[in-house]
């Protein structure tokens, strides 16, 4: 007897403009299964993804919800069908607030008027944050949460639907150990209602933890599906990358010399205490902490995006004030933010726009841009970081997401920082291309760059630390040097008090 599946994709391809995106792909998912989907950037994982949402047409192929033959071109058919996708790029109305965004749509309304509601709106919003464990204000605007806590009403706006399908994109990329525990909590509550959940995610330890199946895409091509059990994880990722990956994490060879960066008692009234620490050339520096530690909103006061209250920062010794980014670049020091598409960069603009964006005063001669000289450059930066581009003039927003990063990292190499701080660097990017960023960051500290690195993953802080800070409400708790880094220390500390 055929097994019935709640959604079956048959033949499914995709072209745009000189790319095959999807090439005859076909996929079976069941009700209250798991169903992760790998695969490096450029894979084809979202656009199969957008597909089933309506976002995209195929060009070929079908797809059949609950046995029956799908023909919907718009989100809305898709979400009467009972499929909702949490996007990895989050989709919000930032001047709307918290209720109006998780049910836009679909607010809940008087019987009679069809007035919406605002009592019920609370009282239901109220119910989806307590579920997913987030103590926001209903009626705080969506612009005024952290990228976290954005992430987390994503998730809550997709229990309120009710979906048979939920599309699941990355959605832990911007939520701390904890989120991510009372996330895989209410997936198994939607499996044992029957849910289907299609888990698309980077992080090979969440897809072993939380998975029932795996099927990997590998440029646009369908490669096979396994069983989470019964494949191992370097299989695995043989499978996604068509290599061996030998070793994630690159050896480090620089000489760790003098201070770069100190930090003494900084604060800033209600958001940290106190915080101290120092960062010497050639050695990376992990910041460990959950949401709410505080570990971005320090980053952004020493880079000059948010004021301090008091505390110091002096550079190679010197006591200095930085009021904006401005100063900070002036000061040697360059930040890759934990969203790069909100704030590294501008994805409408060419590649070669982006890496010189900050650094317009080397390239104009007299009052005009000296276009050989930008070329110079930017050819420079895209040959040093192997950034993969079919030339200088694309627009980044074709660009898989670690070739976006090291667009970020190159403009940073061209302001000559000698300080770097990367917050999440290798959120929402692919195995293969995160062996790329590491092997940068040690290529930078063997420059003898120093660096300090803010990271949710922790395989990730224990692999390429040198030293790790952690950090829990507001507060430095503990510091760890090489020889004494152990998850179960780092967690204990960012946990317990």
């Amino acid at each position: 007897m055929e097994k019935e599946y709640i959604m079956e994709l048959k033949n499914i391809s995709k072209s745009f403009p000189g790319v095959q995106a999807l090439n005859n792909v076909s996929m079976q998912f069941e009700r209250g299964k798991v169903h992760a989907l790998v695969g490096e950037n450029g894979a084809g994982k979202s656009t199969l993804m957008k597909i089933i949402m309506g976002l995209y047409r195929a060009d070929q192929g079908q797809i059949f919800i609950k046995g029956e033959k799908f023909v919907g071109s718009s989100v809305i058919h898709s979400l009467q069908a009972g499929v909702k996708m949490i996007h990895q790029e989050l989709n919000f109305i930032p001047f709307m607030s918290v209720a109006e965004n998780i049910f836009l749509g679909h607010e809940p309304c008087n019987n009679f008027l069809g007035v919406v509601s605002k009592k019920k709106l609370l009282k239901e919003t109220k119910k989806l944050l307590d579920r997913v464990n987030l103590d926001v204000n209903p009626n705080l605007p969506m612009r005024d949460l952290t990228v976290a806590e954005r992430q987390m009403v994503e998730i809550a706006k997709s229990v309120s639907f009710g979906a048979d399908i939920i599309i699941m994109d990355e959605p832990t990329s911007a939520i701390s150990e904890t989120e991510v525990k009372r996330l895989f909590e209410i997936i198994e509550e939607l499996k044992r209602k029957g849910v289907a959940i299609i888990y698309i995610s980077h992080k090979l330890d969440e897809v072993y933890q939380i998975s029932d199946s795996i099927s990997v895409l590998r440029d646009g091509n369908y490669i096979a599906t396994f069983k989470t059990a019964e494949i191992e994880q370097d299989k695995l990722i043989k499978a996604m990358v068509g290599r061996e990956l030998e070793n994630i994490y690159p050896d480090k060879r620089a000489k760790i010399g003098e201070e770069m960066l100190k930090i003494e008692n900084l604060s800033k009234d209600n958001v940290f205490t106190d915080i101290s620490f120092s960062v010497n050339k050639g050695e990376i520096l992990g910041v460990a902490g959950m949401m709410g530690s505080g570990r971005t909103e320090v980053m952004n006061c020493i880079f000059g995006l948010d004021k301090y209250d008091s505390g110091q920062i002096y550079i190679r010794g010197e006591n200095v004030s930085i009021s904006n980014p401005n100063k900070a670049i002036q000061k040697g020091i360059g930040m890759v933010h934990e969203d790069r598409k909100e704030t590294g960069l501008i994805l409408g603009l060419s590649v070669k726009e982006n890496i010189t964006l900050s650094n317009l005063d080397k390239i104009f001669s007299g009052q005009i841009i000296n276009k050989q000289k930008e070329n110079i450059y930017v050819d420079d930066i895209v040959e040093k970081l192997s950034i993969k581009t079919p030339h200088r003039d694309q627009q980044v927003k074709f660009l898989s997401g670690g070739n976006q990063q090291k667009i970020v990292i190159g403009r940073i190499l061209l302001d000559q920082a000698d300080i770097i701080i990367l917050d999440e660097p290798t959120r929402g990017i692919d195995v293969g291309a995160k062996t790329e960023i590491y092997k940068l960051i040690v290529d930078l500290a063997a420059q003898g760059k120093a660096i300090i690195m803010v990271s949710s993953e922790m395989n990730e802080l224990i692999g390429m630390s040198d030293r790790i800070i952690i950090l829990r409400e507001g507060h430095k708790v503990g510091e760890l040097d090489k020889a004494n880094i152990s998850q179960e220390k780092i967690i204990r500390r960012a946990l317990l008090n």
